[in-house]
């Protein structure tokens, strides 16, 4: 659906399937096959940071990976948490788990054998830092699409300093330099839109710093080597969407327009396009989505490892 004003939500919610086939099978496998046993008088401590809408955690829970836990689960957005308190709520009771809200907020999802506490929060993630850091420690820390908007080399031992000794981290969809659009309109002009989108990624600012890297994935390698991480699997995780013979799910014609206007957002106004070129470059890209003929590949990298070094 072609629109002038996309939601951010809408989006998170529509990329939720695209982002669980793309997610390394062989990466999410050793995960489950790494983490303690349950200890329901010890339970998993499980921090998401940039969690969205919750979807990596109602994934979790359907996929049985979390047996005895308390996810914290933060993201500066607010609205993005207060969606992730209601889709959360609405996803146990379609599947019949017991939610009950605790006096705290908390969400508590149980199931057979399964206790998961759910602690949903809006903070900006260095406040958080700041907060918890000499007093709560993690087993587990995921950052699911989300690294590549950070400057990791200063960021990367700050999360560490939350986690348990050789507690796990799972880092996944890290975005890796690579965007193809297909068909190809105008070589010249394809090439030219994605190489400036992808600089755009590098020259992100936040706070007054450069805050974001287009090949987060392949430099995660040597960053997490530096802060004496030990990495104990990797592997691709690319975005690949294509019409099959009934075309594009709803959710993901959603996807693939929000992303052609997350280019034009990134790249509006640049002096190297022309502007009635790249507008008619973008009005092409969006027809090709509404008559079921844009295939999509991006390139990204899952991440399992252990954080051997915490200060």
């Amino acid at each position: 659906m072609r629109s002038e004003n996309y939601s951010f939500i809408h989006y998170l919610s529509a990329k939720k399937n695209v982002d669980s086939r793309a997610l390394n099978r062989r990466v999410w496998q050793s995960l489950a096959e790494t983490l303690p046993p349950v200890q329901p008088e010890a339970p998993l401590r499980v921090l998401e940071v940039g969690a969205g809408i919750g979807t990596m955690l109602e994934r979790m829970l359907q996929r049985g990976l979390l047996g005895c836990a308390v996810y914290t689960a933060i993201d500066v957005r607010r609205d993005c948490i207060i969606e992730a308190r209601s889709r959360l709520q609405r996803w146990a009771h379609e599947r019949d788990l017991s939610v009950t809200e605790t006096a705290r907020g908390e969400l508590l999802l149980e199931q057979e054998g399964h206790r998961v506490l759910a602690r949903l929060e809006a903070i900006d993630l260095f406040d958080f830092i700041s907060r918890e850091q000499g007093s709560s420690k993690w087993d587990l820390l995921i950052a699911h699409a989300f690294l590549d908007l950070m400057d990791i080399p200063a960021t990367l031992p700050r999360l560490f300093s939350l986690l348990r000794e050789r507690a796990l981290f799972y880092f996944t969809l890290n975005f890796d330099g690579l965007t193809i659009l297909e068909p190809v309109t105008d070589p010249h002009l394809d090439e030219l839109i994605l190489t400036l989108y992808h600089q755009s990624m590098d020259e992100r600012m936040a706070n007054g710093r450069i805050s974001g890297d287009s090949r987060t994935g392949r430099h995660l390698f040597s960053y997490l080597k530096k802060t004496g991480a030990q990495i104990l699997d990797a592997g691709s995780s690319d975005w690949v969407v294509f019409p099959r013979h009934t075309g594009y799910s709803s959710d993901e014609s959603y996807f693939l327009h929000f992303l052609i206007n997350t280019i034009h957002q990134a790249l509006q106004g640049h002096p190297l396009l022309d502007p009635a070129r790249f507008e008619a470059w973008l009005a092409d890209r969006h027809t090709h989505v509404e008559h079921g003929e844009l295939v999509c590949i991006v390139h990204q990298l899952d991440f399992l490892g252990r954080a051997l070094r915490v200060d």
